[in-house]
């Protein structure tokens, strides 16, 4: 007989929050963790992003909490970005709909004032990034002396982006008798020694290897030699609107996002969204928004919202460009194939790239098919630069694996006898003096 939440002991008022929002059978990372959650210990939750890894500590804290109590904060939720505190936020409000419990998602990029505001008349669970914490608690807006629970979600991304002395000074003030809850998507040398430093005697709970791809994700790359066949690539792909209905296209840099945009937004139907760092917070949030709503079709987007973007019907995730952190690349494709819906994953690999593919597919122990481009596809001719970039990087990859390597943008050394400033580019039948003499105009 299959575990429900009522056998997880989830209180009355969030059951039925539950049941409103369609949640009637408990994800694995939901079923293991809540019972671990509710006894009391320190856990350690390795679960891969779209598993309901944030219900999973939120359920049993709120039959913890039980009622709203207080002005000051039971609960901290730490988390690396302005897009999860909102989405952790949004989930809180929809799952204590018939509960008086009480709460803020506070994050940076606006005023800490408004934040300030928002904590004022009390609360009972507090969700923050690092550092607007910091600020609030520095001012005197919030007290965290109250603190019972303090969880540290996707802490593989809170170590990526260098929040460890944040959350050390943080720990300096909120009390020593706490549960503590970690949770990251992935488990390496990292987070395993954060682990040692924050938890006590932890109980660990895994559904799923490290770094595994959500199974219901049905991955492919196709090889593409340069930028522009990436470009011609995409907007033939995007042409089939019914297939493609809802869609998030990872690139790399902001530049590359405004291609992108570019691109799409003349040749391609329905609406469409970027995100990138230099976009104000928010043009962000109401991308974001009007994505999950179905207003927008197509998202482009750097790694921002790799994490904290809960869509249940996204239909494909496109890799324009690998990301810098082979782990991100879980993080994207786990947009899609939320909710045990299904969902495809594409990737384009230029010849610089496919180093970086096989490293991604050791990781999540997995070979991705390949996927011829289409007859229909232009594939110019790859520009200069751009190709001599790739050998560079093709030579860079290949002295990483074999540092003896010398390509074909090594230094060349000298042969002997060969003076070290020669003059190499002047025409072979001017001399050495006649060299001299054009460089100081021809005296």
């Amino acid at each position: 007989m299959a575990t429900t939440f009522e056998d997880l002991k989830v209180i009355k008022s969030i059951l039925k929050g539950l049941g409103e929002i369609g949640f009637e059978t408990p994800t694995p990372i939901q079923e293991q963790a809540i019972p671990v959650v509710r006894s009391g210990v320190d856990v350690l939750g390795i679960a891969q992003t779209g598993t309901g890894k944030t219900a999973a500590y939120l359920l049993p804290i709120f039959s913890k909490l039980i009622k709203a109590e207080g002005d000051d904060p039971r609960v901290l939720i730490l988390v690396p970005t302005r897009e999860l505190s909102i989405q952790v936020g949004e989930d809180i409000e929809e799952l204590t709909t018939y509960s008086n419990l009480r709460h803020a998602a506070i994050y940076g990029g606006i005023g800490w004032t408004k934040h300030a505001d928002l904590i004022k008349p009390g609360i009972d669970i507090l969700v923050a990034t690092p550092g607007r914490l910091w600020d609030l608690y520095k001012s005197g807006a919030v007290s965290l002396k109250k603190i019972k629970t303090l969880v540290i979600d996707e802490a593989d991304r809170m170590l990526d982006m260098g929040f460890m002395p944040q959350i050390r000074q943080l720990l300096e003030v909120i009390p020593v008798k706490r549960q503590n809850l970690l949770f990251s998507a992935t488990f390496n040398e990292q987070v395993e020694t954060m682990s040692q430093e924050f938890l006590v005697s932890p109980e660990r709970v895994e559904v799923a290897p490290s770094a595994t791809p959500a199974q219901l994700v049905k991955q492919s790359y196709y090889k593409v030699p340069n930028f522009k066949t990436k470009l011609n690539l995409i907007q033939h792909l995007l042409l089939d609107e019914e297939t493609f209905s809802r869609v998030i296209i990872f690139v790399r840099t902001k530049e590359n996002a405004e291609s992108v945009f570019k691109v799409i937004k003349r040749k391609v139907e329905g609406q469409k969204r970027i995100l990138h760092s230099n976009k104000g917070q928010n043009t962000r949030i109401n991308a974001i928004n009007a994505f999950k709503e179905g207003d927008v079709r197509i998202l482009i987007s750097t790694d921002v919202s790799a994490r904290g973007l809960d869509v249940s019907m996204i239909s494909h995730v496109i890799n324009f460009d690998l990301p810098q952190r082979y782990e991100d690349y879980v993080h994207r494709i786990g947009r899609t194939a939320r909710a045990n819906n299904i969902g495809e994953a594409i990737t384009l690999i230029n010849p610089a790239e496919e180093y970086h593919l096989k490293k991604i597919e050791a990781i999540i122990r997995m070979t991705i098919p390949e996927v011829e481009i289409p007859a229909e596809v232009e594939i110019p001719p790859t520009p200069k630069p751009e190709s001599q970039g790739q050998l560079r990087e093709i030579d860079r990859q290949k002295k990483i694996e074999d540092p003896t390597f010398q390509g074909a943008f090594h230094e060349k050394k000298r042969r002997p006898g060969e003076k070290k400033n020669k003059v190499v580019n002047a025409p072979k039948h001017l001399s050495k003096t006649k060299k001299f003499r054009k460089g100081r105009g021809g005296r």
